[in-house]
């Protein structure tokens, strides 16, 4: 079977678990699907299939009603690939074409425009500009479907250059006035009831394909919980993460709920078979100061969560080995969590979680008004720069802040692990450890740890279901000397400097 054959079974069978890996367009109507779209399967001869939705919109199809093609869970293989084409979806993603153009994607690259354009357009079939322009409607759809902000404001909002823009796009993907859209928003979505503002939260459902093990993921997340700029709340099973977000225009509240998982069914997909359900979501609310900020809020936020992940293709490498297959088999859809933002995570690795909120408290910046026990919004490397750390933590500050260690979406992952070896006292376990979650590579072997490279390439994930493992099976929280042992150094990093710490202000106390 060819690509495109097995692409049309999974149309015909509408496996939910392609959602996001490609889209299919019926050439008699105009219009492109998910492959799991409950409409009548068209016949063969009239579908065409693209690997983005910007390129079954710039060939002229629009987006389907029914199925909301642009509400699916994104590509697991532009988090997995570490070339330009891979580097250049996860910036774009993020915002950084609509904030600094294609000249800014390409400098950050470190590739000519034109290179850049030619790349995507061969890859994904659509170029950078395009690739935003799919991603503004849907920002402009959420904002249109979930709050009452004025039209004007959206359009601006979504990255658009002008209202004119706006309309123009937005009937052309939708095949509808922005007015019409917001009055046809789906019944029984994440909205209930639409906010006045996104400074009064807009309400998401978080897109992800097959099963996911919310419970480790939120387990972890408590574990490392930082004071003053996360917190968790509500028992074990139904429990909300709540963090404050530095993002380009402003800061942010983000609030996801913990979603148990669901039971386990049998479902063909034509060429493949597998366990699993098709996927499902978390539900999340936004809290912006700036609504231009929602689209980089909500990619950080599926970062953190590993929503784009692919968790067939993984439970299947790794449930062919014997030592992993019955832990795959009791936590199917683990998912390895990265950072919401990667900065602050390389510090907080560093100094540990006792010394993260001493910097809270001390460098960050305040909200205009508390959340809860949300105070504060984590400093910004040139802050931390100019603050009186030591040691590594300090050199690690004026690299991040001058650009030579380079952390965010589209950076190169071999080049900024070099560049974190290269400070002074940075060890390979926690540059292992800020290479895993800062720059969400799925394929970490720490140094010191056996990992076959059966595991390859999602050794990151077989350690996760080592450490998920390893952790007491009870309702309580492990304390801290029941952490397995990829978390030791980290431990003994949060001792010596909270040793540091308590010596300094006894000092300046005196």
């Amino acid at each position: 079977m060819t690509q495109e054959d097995t692409r049309y079974e999974a149309v015909r069978s509408r496996d939910a678990r392609f959602d996001g890996e490609f889209v299919f367009a019926v050439e008699t109507t105009g219009i492109y699907c998910r492959p799991s779209c409950p409409a009548v399967t068209p016949k063969r001869h009239n579908v065409r299939f693209y690997t983005t939705a910007a390129a079954a919109q710039s060939a002229g199809f629009r987006a389907c009603r029914r199925c909301r093609p642009d509400a699916v869970p994104g590509s697991a293989e532009w988090n997995v690939r570490a070339d330009v084409v891979g580097r250049a979806m996860r910036l774009i993603k993020d915002g950084v074409v609509d904030r600094e153009g294609v000249g800014g994607l390409a400098a950050r690259l470190g590739y000519s425009a034109r290179q850049v354009q030619r790349q995507l357009t061969a890859e994904v079939g659509a170029g950078p500009v395009a690739l935003a322009r799919a991603q503004r409607a849907h920002t402009a759809r959420v904002l249109l479907q979930t709050t009452t902000l004025p039209v004007t404001e959206i359009a601006f909002a979504a990255g658009f250059a002008s209202v004119r823009q706006f309309n123009d796009t937005v009937k052309a993907v939708y095949a509808a006035t922005p007015s019409e859209l917001r009055v046809t928003a789906p019944r029984g979505g994440p909205a209930v009831r639409p906010v006045a503002a996104p400074s009064a939260g807009i309400p998401l459902r978080l897109a992800h394909r097959g099963p996911y093990q919310s419970t480790a993921v939120f387990d972890l997340l408590a574990r490392e919980a930082v004071h003053g700029i996360e917190e968790m709340d509500g028992p074990r099973g139904r429990r909300t993460y709540r963090r404050t977000l530095r993002l380009p225009y402003g800061t942010a509240v983000v609030a996801v709920d913990e979603r148990p998982g669901r039971p386990v069914s049998r479902r063909s997909a034509g060429a493949r078979e597998t366990s699993g359900h098709p996927g499902g979501w978390l539900d999340a609310r936004l809290h912006l100061t700036d609504p231009r900020d929602l689209t980089t809020a909500v990619q950080r936020l599926r970062r953190l969560f590993d929503l784009d992940a692919d968790p067939y293709a993984v439970d299947e490498r790794l449930g062919a080995d014997p030592r992993l297959a019955p832990l795959v088999a009791a936590r199917p859809g683990l998912r390895s969590p990265g950072a919401a933002d990667p900065e602050e995570f390389a510090v907080r690795a560093l100094v540990g979680r006792a010394g993260a909120e001493h910097i809270v408290q001390r460098c960050g910046k305040a909200l205009d008004s508390p959340y809860g026990t949300l105070t504060h919004v984590f400093p910004e490397p040139a802050a931390l720069a100019e603050a009186e750390l030591h040691g590594t933590p300090a050199a690690l500050a004026c690299a991040l802040a001058d650009g030579t260690v380079r952390l965010d979406a589209g950076a190169d992952r071999d080049d900024a692990h070099e560049a974190l070896l290269a400070l002074p006292g940075m060890d390979a376990r926690t540059a292992a450890v800020i290479r895993t979650r800062a720059l969400g590579d799925p394929d970490v072997a720490p140094p010191g740890e056996h990992v076959p490279d059966a595991w390859r390439p999602w050794r990151s994930y077989a350690l996760q279901h080592l450490r998920t493992h390893e952790l007491p099976r009870t309702h309580e929280l492990p304390r801290t000397h029941e952490l397995p042992r990829t978390h030791e150094l980290l431990r003994t990093h949060e001792l010596l400097r909270t040793h540091e710490l308590l010596r300094t202000h006894e000092q300046e106390n005196h």
